[in-house]
């Protein structure tokens, strides 16, 4: 086995025990189990792509660091985690006042994360497998993050309106904000922005053919037209070829 192996095992450990222990009497067996349905499908997917796709370690990192912070949501409920108390605990004061809070932003920081933490390995994926360079490594991966939050969003809003009652209320967590759902969006796009922002600078440094790779990737590689005139194109060539 070899020590990236390792690595991404142990990862995958760390997960596994922090993900059981807080399955263990969660605040709401039912909203856990919505909040799950994330997992639920992604890790399989995760564990499937390993033989076809492996991620970098840092990707892997990142997403372990997410689906940590998810779980805590899912075991206390988002708009319950604790985070105040602990934060007083430690450090003798209530972070919500000193900051001016009025509600659970815990919600909030996992929305931001979503972006800041999964760009990257998005970015990878495009580059790997769509081919990405240059400026679409940097804004595919923001319009991807974007594209998820307002999926998930929707989500949201049609798990609310099936269950109903507390569970509807508890899975969608608007702590009484008209406007949740938009700041979560707005949160995760600007976690994403932040993740490519701080990645084109590390390749600008790094990067010896940077500009190069920048300005071939928006240089238009065929110049014909699309839609009518690739269908007239299309049917010709095969009226060739029948002949």
């Amino acid at each position: 086995m070899s020590a990236r192996d390792r690595y991404n095992l142990t990862l995958a450990g760390i997960f596994g025990v922090f993900w059981l222990v807080l399955a263990v009497a969660p605040t709401d067996r039912d909203t856990w189990l919505l909040e799950n349905a994330l997992v639920f499908v992604s890790v399989p997917v995760l564990l499937w792509s390993y033989r076809h796709l492996r991620l970098s370690r840092l990707s892997y990192t990142l997403l372990t660091v997410f689906f940590c912070m998810h779980a805590i949501g899912a075991h206390y409920t988002y708009s319950l985690v604790p985070y105040d108390d602990a934060w007083r605990a430690v450090f003798g004061g209530s972070l919500n006042e000193a900051l001016g809070f009025s509600r659970n932003h815990y919600d909030r920081l996992v929305h931001f994360l979503f972006g800041a933490l999964l760009a990257y390995p998005c970015r990878e994926w495009f580059i790997r497998v769509a081919g990405a360079r240059g400026f679409w490594g940097y804004f595919l991966p923001v319009l991807l993050m974007m594209s998820f939050s307002m999926l998930y969003e929707l989500i949201e809003w049609g798990a609310a309106v099936t269950f109903g009652g507390d569970l509807g209320m508890h899975y969608l967590g608007t702590q009484g904000d008209e406007w949740d759902g938009h700041r979560d969006m707005a949160l995760a796009s600007l976690g994403a922005v932040v993740c490519m922002a701080v990645t084109m600078t590390v390749n600008l440094c790094l990067q010896r053919d940077f500009a190069r790779e920048w300005q071939e990737s928006l240089r238009v590689k065929d110049p014909q037209p699309l839609g009518e005139e690739a269908i007239a194109r299309m049917l010709h060539e095969s009226d060739t070829q029948s002949e």
